[in-house]
C-alpha cells in the first residue's frame, strides 16, 4: 500500500504547545528517541554518545517504527526519523523551548518558524500586521514540505481561535492552503474561548474572525474539531484527580485525541479511517463543519487497579458529558454525525453490541434524515501513555468525534459576548489600526449567525408530505 503523507502545522502559542505533546506521544507509540533514532539504533549507538536526561520518551517499550510511520515521519539516509511538522509563532518564546528541549534532536531547525514580535492577541495584528510580512516565509517552508511527499493525503492544524497568531495568522494559513492544496484534506484541532475562562479580553472578536472572515481561498479547513480548556479542566479535575490542572495536563490529552485520531494512518488495523473520511462522515454541509470530541476511559493511575473497562463501558462513557472536551452537553441537540475510533483490545463483535446499545439510548438522539449515523474505526494497537503523564495505562479505549447541535450553545457564548463588547465599539480601534476595515467585524458576525441558523435548520424535524418532499418544523430543546 503506497504511503500517502501527513503534513502538521503548529500556529502560535496553544498550537505550538499542543504539537510538542502530541509528538512526545507519537514518538513514544512508534520507539523513537528525542534524537530522532530508533530505540533499536539508539541502543546501538549509546556507546558513542552520553545519555540524554529522562524525556518520557526514552523509557517507552514500544517500537512500531515501519512502513507506516512514513505517513508522520519522514526518514534520513542515515536512518533517523524527522516529523512531517512545522511550528509557527509570531514570537519566539513558546518555540525556543521545543528548539531547546529534550527532543531539540527531533526536529529539522527549519521547522522551527519564529518572529521577534508577538500578535498581541490582535486577529488583525496576525493576519494582516506582521502576518502580511510572515506569510512568505511560512508559505515557502510549506511548499517544500509538499515536494517531499510522493503521494499527500493532507494536513492536520492546531492552533487557538482566541489568540492573535492563532487566530490571525492561523486563518491566513489555512485560507492559504485551501486555495493552493485545493485537494489536500485539511483537519483543524482548534481551541475555542471558554465561557468562563479567558486569557483575553478580546478573545470573542479573534474567535469570530477567525471562523468568520471570509480571506483568499475561502473555503477554511474541510473540517474543525473544537476544543475548550474549561471542559478539559474538569476532565483533569473530576476524572484524573489533578487538583489543579495546568497546561501540561491538558494538551496531555489533546495529545491523547490526536494520537486516536491519526492511529489508523499510523499503524494497520481492522477498520482504517484516512482524513477524507473524516470530513467526508461527519461534515453534511460545507457550513456545518464543527465537530466535538470525547475520550474514554479517563481515570488516574490510583483508581485503574479497581476499575475494569469493558468495550461497552468505554462506548458509552463517550456520549456522557463528563467526557467531553468542549464546554456543551450534547444531550440537549441531536446528532448528525458520529465516528467512534477503537483501539487496543477489541473485537468488532464487541463494538457491534456496544453500538446497539448506544442507539437505544434515549439520550443519543440523531436527526431523522441520518438515523444509522455511526462511523466506526478499529486498531489494534494498545493505547500509550507517557511515563510523566497522570492518566492510567489502559488496554482499550475509544474517542468519539460527533457533529451535534449542542454545539450552538458554544457559538451563542461567544456570540452574545462580541456583540456586548461590538455595541460600545470596546478595542474596535487596535484591529482597525492593523490594517482591518470596521465593516469586516459585521460580516463574521453574520457569517456565525448563519452558521448557528444552519445547525438549527439542519436538526429540525422534516416532515415529508405526499409528494415526497420534506418540510422542516422547529423543535425546542
Amino acid at each position: 500500500m503506497a504511503t500517502r503523507e501527513v503534513i502538521s502545522l503548529h500556529i502560535g502559542q496553544a498550537g505550538v504547545q499542543m504539537g510538542a505533546a502530541a509528538w512526545d506521544l507519537f514518538c513514544h507509540e512508534h520507539g523513537i528517541d528525542g534524537d530522532g533514532l530508533n530505540t533499536e539504533q539508539a541502543i546501538g549507538q549509546a556507546k558513542s554518545k552520553p545519555a540524554s536526561d529522562d524525556s518520557g520518551i526514552a523509557d517507552t517499550t514500544n517500537a512500531f517504527v515501519g512502513e507506516e510511520s512514513s505517513t508522520f515521519f519522514a526518514q534520513t539516509g542515515s536512518g533517523k526519523y524527522t516529523p512531517r511538522s512545522l511550528f509557527i509563532d509570531l514570537e519566539p518564546n513558546v518555540i525556543d523551548v521545543v528548539r531547546h528541549g529534550d527532543s531539540r534532536r527531533l526536529f529539522h531547525p527549519d521547522q522551527m518558524i519564529s518572529g521577534d514580535e508577538d500578535a498581541a492577541n490582535n486577529f488583525a495584528r496576525g493576519c494582516y500586521g506582521l502576518g502580511r510580512m510572515f506569510n512568505d516565509r511560512v508559505e515557502e517552508r510549506i511548499r517544500k514540505m509538499v515536494e517531499q511527499c510522493d503521494n499527500l493525503q493532507g494536513f492536520i492544524v492546531t492552533n487557538s481561535a482566541g489568540g492573535g497568531t492563532g487566530s490571525g495568522f492561523g486563518a491566513r494559513i489555512i485560507g492559504g492552503l485551501s486555495s493552493s492544496y485545493s485537494k489536500a484534506t485539511t483537519l483543524q484541532l482548534c481551541v475555542q474561548p471558554s465561557p468562563r475562562i479567558s486569557n483575553a479580553v478580546v478573545e470573542p472578536y479573534n474567535a469570530v474572525l477567525h471562523h468568520g472572515m471570509p480571506l483568499a481561498g475561502g473555503n477554511r479547513s474541510g473540517c474543525t474539531f473544537l476544543f475548550q480548556n474549561e471542559a478539559s479542566y474538569g476532565v483533569c479535575s473530576n476524572k484524573l484527580d489533578i487538583q489543579l490542572p495546568s497546561y501540561e495536563h491538558v494538551n496531555s490529552i489533546m495529545a491523547q485525541v490526536a494520537s486516536s485520531l491519526t492511529s489508523s494512518l499510523r499503524f494497520a488495523g481492522a477498520l482504517n479511517v484516512d482524513l477524507s473520511e473524516f470530513q467526508t462522515n461527519l461534515v453534511p454541509y460545507p457550513s456545518l463543519r464543527y465537530p466535538m470530541t470525547s475520550l474514554a476511559p479517563l481515570m488516574s493511575a490510583e483508581k485503574a487497579y479497581y476499575e475494569h473497562v469493558s468495550v461497552a463501558d468505554i462506548t458509552r462513557q463517550c456520549v456522557e458529558k463528563d467526557y467531553q472536551l468542549a464546554c456543551c452537553d450534547p444531550m440537549r441537540g441531536k446528532y448528525m454525525a458520529c465516528c467512534l475510533l477503537f483501539r487496543g483490545d477489541v473485537s468488532p463483535c464487541d463494538v457491534s453490541s456496544a453500538m446497539r446499545t448506544v442507539k437505544h439510548m434515549k439520550s443519543v438522539r440523531f436527526v431523522d434524515w441520518c438515523p444509522t449515523g455511526f462511523k466506526v474505526g478499529i486498531n489494534h494497537t494498545t493505547p500509550s501513555i507517557l511515563p510523566k503523564s497522570h492518566m492510567a495505562p489502559v488496554s482499550r479505549s475509544a474517542c468519539m468525534l460527533y457533529n451535534n447541535s449542542a454545539i450552538n450553545e458554544t457559538w451563542a457564548d461567544i456570540s452574545r459576548q462580541f456583540d456586548m463588547m461590538m455595541h460600545k465599539r470596546a478595542f474596535v480601534h487596535w484591529f482597525v489600526g492593523e490594517g482591518m476595515e470596521e465593516g469586516e467585524f459585521s460580516e463574521a458576525r453574520e457569517h456565525i449567525a448563519c452558521i448557528q441558523k444552519d445547525y438549527e435548520e439542519a436538526t429540525a424535524d422534516t416532515v415529508l408530505d405526499d409528494a415526497g418532499y420534506g418540510d422542516e418544523q422547529d423543535e425546542e430543546y
